[in-house]
Order: C-alpha cells, then structure tokens, then sequence
C-alpha cells in the first residue's frame, strides 16, 4: 500500500475500521447473508466508531477527512468478504451528500445528525422499473400543491433495486417536477411514514443478500415542500456530482473484493493436493496467480491515482469512469479464476470465493453500468 496515498491519519482510520470489523460484522456475516439484511444496531456501533460521519460537517456530528478516509474504512469493511454488508452500511454516503451539499440548513440540521449517529437511516432512490442506467427517463412525477395553505409536492411512482430501501428512514428521491429530459427533474427528501409511501418486500437477489433491496411506491404522497433538496429542476445535476464518488467506491470494493480472492488462493494452493503434489507446486496455478496479483496492483494503483487527482480538484469524470471499468474488469477476473481454482469448493456456499464470485457481478452494473461508463469515456474523447 502506497504511503504517498495513505498518512498516518488515514492509517489510524484504517485501524479503527479493521478493529470494528473484527469484532462487529465478521463473525455475524453467515447469519446476515442468511437473514437477507443487517441489524439496526450495527448503524448505531459504526456510529459510535465514528465510521459513518467521515468527510461531513463536524457542526452535524461528522469528522473531517478526505476521499482516502473513506476509501481507507471502505477497504476495511469489504476485507470481511460481504459486499452486501458494506453496501447497506454506507447506503448513506449515496443518500445523504445531496442533502448535506445542498439542503437548506433546517433540514440539513434535522437529518444528518441522526444519520451519522446511526439511529436513522438514509438511501438514495433514482432507478425506476423503465429507467435505470437513463436517468433522464425516468417518470415518478412530483407536482406542487397547496394543502391547508401549506405547500406541498404530490408525487406518484415508483422506484427499483433500491439499496437499503427497507430499513431505511429517510429516502433521498429523483422525481419529475418539470418537462421530459434531465432539465426537469429534482430531488426530494421523502420521510418512511409520509402517508402515500410504502415499501415493497425485501428482493432476492444473486448476490449482496446481507444488504437489503426494495420496490418504493408513491401514491399521492404528499411530500413538504421543504424537503426540496437544492432547486427544483436542477436535480439531475447534483444526481450527477454524486456519481463521481459512488464511483470511485465502487472500484475500492472491486480492487478489495480481488484483494480477498485472491489471499484466499494464495493460502488454499499451499494446502490442497493433486496428482501428488499441492496446487502451488503446478505451474499453470502459479501463472494464474501471477496474473491475478498483476491485475490488481495495476487497477489499484490506477484507482488510488484517479482518487488523488479527483481529491485535489480535478476534473476526472473519464479517469473516473475508466477506473470503475477496469477495477470490475479485475474483479470479474480475479473471482472467476479465484472459483476454478477452487473447484468444487468454490461452487460451495461455505467457501468465501463462491459469495464474492456472486457479489462481484453487481459492480460493473450499480452506480453506471459497463456500457454507460465507456459512453463516457468515448464522449470525452470527442467521439
């Protein structure tokens, strides 16, 4: 690990993660995948720990830090082997940014604490059964109205896949205030108990199955108009600035999910046996490791890099784009050659290999497909 990236500061993050790791989600991960969801109660321990308020105002109970603060914690949480675990544990550094960059300081001041403490939670909830990776697509409508002389927004839709969408509290949601296209859309802070909303069933998924997925459905829900987050029609822009980060994470649990596949490997050759010798002796296994840990360090370092500049200002959305490419590229690798090598254990739900072979399918899809991130990297080329 590079020191030019990491200083002491990030590494006693990084201790602090990989202590509550140990301690609060490792030994419970069978138990959760099983149960389809984690606990409440782990919100209020990383709370505590301080996991959740890193890089928010310290004034709503945050702590100060940058994109390699998170990254730090993000790497530590996912080396427990449970995508679906870290997903819906930070399903509020994609809900919560766009209230914290733009809500209006009354309901920033009664939202964030209580997330960042863990007694509440908070999820981001754009895709729609008709609109995933066309954001501009989508159709949950949301129009002004007046009730009891108070204004109010009556929205009617839906939402799909939603990340943390059935224990969550607080849904920040892309709806259409204006015409078709991008330059009609908003965003609105919706509360669980707003009359008109409720919240599908817990979604099966093939993988991440410690993270719970929803249906959402607005029927004439009537939202405050207070809960308007940043102007209306100008949603599709901060849906945007929330993606440059989304991304990046993405890629630390793709280059982190190799990480653990392939120690994984690495300590199962030595033991296993075939054809009288142990798989590391064999020199298509050794090979097949060579290429894995080459991948890795090369797509981590590209992705420690593109942080880098992205923390100093930069405009990276391309190197963004093609960092999240070639980390899940790595981990589709690294998985698949991680479950050969495994054999039949690998097919094995008891083996690690198996469950982030299943939970790295979903990389390459949420947060801007694989196709979606090469359009932007092609229009950044002028093509």
């Amino acid at each position: 690990m590079s020191l030019f990236y990491f200083n002491e500061e990030h590494q006693a993050v990084r201790e602090t993660a990989r202590r509550f790791t140990e301690k609060e989600i490792t030994p419970f991960i069978d138990e959760w995948e099983e149960s389809g969801g984690i606990p409440r109660e782990l919100f209020l321990k990383a709370g505590e720990a301080g996991l959740l308020g890193m890089g928010y105002d310290e004034q709503y109970g945050g702590t100060p830090g940058d994109i390699f603060h998170a990254i730090a914690i993000n790497e530590e949480l996912m080396r427990a082997g449970s995508g679906g675990v870290v997903a819906g544990l930070q399903s509020l550094n994609i809900g919560l940014p766009p209230v914290h960059r733009w809500g209006s300081d009354t309901l920033k001041a009664r939202i964030i604490p209580e997330v960042l403490a863990g007694s509440k939670i908070a999820c981001l909830a754009i895709t729609e059964p008709g609109a995933g990776s066309d954001v501009a697509g989508l159709r949950t409508r949301a129009e002004q109205v007046t009730v009891d002389g108070k204004p109010f927004y009556k929205v009617n839709g839906s939402k799909m896949f939603i990340t943390s969408g059935v224990i969550a509290d607080y849904y920040t949601v892309a709806v259409r205030t204006g015409g078709e296209g991008f330059g009609g859309i908003s965003l609105l802070l919706i509360e669980k108990d707003i009359k008109g909303f409720s919240v599908g069933k817990n979604l099966k998924k093939m993988g991440w199955w410690a993270s719970d997925t929803a249906e959402l459905f607005f029927d004439d829900c009537l939202v405050p108009a207070e809960n308007l987050i940043g102007q209306e029609n100008q949603g599709f822009y901060c849906i945007m600035s929330n993606f440059q980060p989304e991304r990046i994470s993405l890629a630390v649990m793709a280059n982190t999910t190799s990480e653990v596949a392939l120690n994984a490997c690495l300590e199962y050759v030595k033991d296993r046996s075939t054809f009288g010798k142990t798989l590391k002796d064999h020199q298509i296994i050794r090979h097949k490791l060579a290429v894995m840990a080459s991948k890795l360090e090369a797509s981590r370092e590209f992705t420690y890099r593109i942080a880098a500049r992205y923390q100093a200002g930069e405009d990276v959305s391309m190197e963004v784009s093609m960092a999240k490419n070639i980390a899940t590229d790595t981990s589709d690798h690294i998985t698949y050659q991680a479950t050969q090598i495994f054999g039949g254990m690998g097919f094995m739900r008891e083996s690690v290999v198996e469950r982030l072979y299943r939970d790295n399918r979903i990389l390459a899809i949420g947060g801007g497909t694989y196709e979606i991130m090469n359009e932007v990297i092609a229009k950044n080329l002028g093509l």
